[in-house]
Order: C-alpha cells, then structure tokens, then sequence
C-alpha cells in the first residue's frame, strides 16, 4: 500500500495504469483496476482510554467508518465530540473477517461527555507532541511508485521475486 500522489493533485503511475487497464474493455481488467485505485482512508488523532500515558497515536479508518463519525460531528445533539474537556468517547469494536465474510468496524458515540485525561502532563503532552502525519506518511516519488507497479508486473524481471501477491494499490489520505 503506497500513499498516493494522487491525493496532493499530482500524477499517479499506479491509478494511470488503471486507467487505462479500465479502458481495454475486459471485465477482469476492469476489476484489477478497481482494485488498485486509491482507497478513501482518513487518520484521526486519538487518545486511548486507559493508556493515556503513551500519548497521542493515529487511528487510521475507511470510508464506512469516516461517514459514520461525520454523521455524530454534524449531529447538533452531540455537540464537540472531539473537545478534550467536554468531547465524547467513542467506543470502537472490530470483528475480524470469518470465512466468507468482510471484516467489520464499528463505532459507538458514549452519551456522557468526559474530559480526555485528568492528568495534567498528559494532556499538555496531547496537545503539544503530536507527530506530524507527513513524517509517518512519506509520499512516494513517480518514479518510486512505477518502479514498484513494474516490479509487480513482471516479478522475476530483476530479483526473482514479487513482494506482493495482491495488486499494486495506492490509497488517498
């Protein structure tokens, strides 16, 4: 999975290569596309109950998760669900995938507002040393990503081997 330029408007060798794999006309073509188009995936800062020493970590989500949470931020009812003194937890439950099946998040906005922490370091580290997303994300180069979508083209080209079994993907931040 590779973050896509894509994202800060600039060409994508992985989604150009989609493009057109989309434009041959096969089926299967079409969905192998599909496949390596960038995926909506949103990163949120949060604070984990009961870990709050270890600080500040990012939760990364897909779009089904992103419109349910949009769906609280709008909703008057529950005001700032994300002030650290009078926010909202937000309980998040995951089922792994079973035979057949997707895997599956799901959230619950808590109905009482709670403070974040009630240690006064915690929440001056919260607020203050948060790790910038574009130094865990690096946004790979044109050439970086068509290199990586040759190598998965043509696996035994240089190395004798392929990484990835799946289909070069990008996803969108």
């Amino acid at each position: 999975t590779y973050l896509s330029p894509q994202s800060f408007g600039r060409p994508d060798p992985i989604v150009e290569f989609a493009d057109k794999l989309k434009r041959m006309g096969d089926k299967e073509d079409w969905k192998a596309a599909k496949a390596m188009e960038p995926k909506l995936r949103t990163f949120v800062p949060v604070v984990v109950r009961g870990e709050e020493g270890e600080g500040v970590r990012f939760w990364g989500f897909g779009k089904t998760v992103y419109q349910e949470i949009l769906g609280y931020i709008a909703d008057p009812d529950y005001g700032d669900i994300s002030d650290p003194m009078g926010g909202r937890d937000i309980l998040v439950e995951f089922t792994p995938a079973e035979a057949g099946a997707f895997p599956k998040t799901t959230i619950r906005v808590k109905p009482n507002v709670t403070p974040m922490t009630e240690d006064k370091n915690v929440a001056e580290q919260a607020a203050n040393n948060q790790s910038n997303l574009d130094d865990i994300f690096k946004e790979p180069s044109y050439d970086d990503l068509k290199g990586a979508l040759e190598e998965w083209l043509n696996p035994d080209s240089d190395n004798g081997t392929s990484t990835d079994a799946r289909p070069a993907s990008t996803e969108a931040l």
